[in-house]
């Protein structure tokens, strides 16, 4: 089964299967040492630059900001959901989410 996965809006939401599923404007805890200096980074989502997928991971690549130390930029692959069963999956937002560099 194919899933269609896509940035929309000049990347303010990740659409799956033609489904608007995760936006913008939030903020993420995010465990990202190749993006700040910060343990854990208080990441503020601006724009999703890329989506892609890593077996059933729905990963995202993100511009935004730290609000602990306030550096900017464009994040490595972070896990946003999965697909099961042909659905898309949203994982929990209060959780920790670790960056994938390559």
């Amino acid at each position: 089964m194919t899933t269609r996965l896509r940035v929309l809006d000049d990347g303010a939401w990740i659409s799956v299967d033609d489904h608007r599923e995760v936006r913008v404007s939030e903020l993420w805890r995010l465990d990202a040492p190749g993006f700040c200096g910060c343990d854990l980074a208080d990441l503020v989502v601006e724009t999703f630059q890329a989506v892609g997928v890593d077996g059933s991971r729905v990963e995202v690549r993100v511009y935004g900001r730290c609000i602990e130390c306030g550096e900017t930029g464009i994040t490595g692959w972070i896990p946003v959901g999965r697909v099961r069963a042909g659905e898309f999956v949203e994982f929990d937002r209060s959780h920790i989410r670790r960056e994938r560099r390559e």
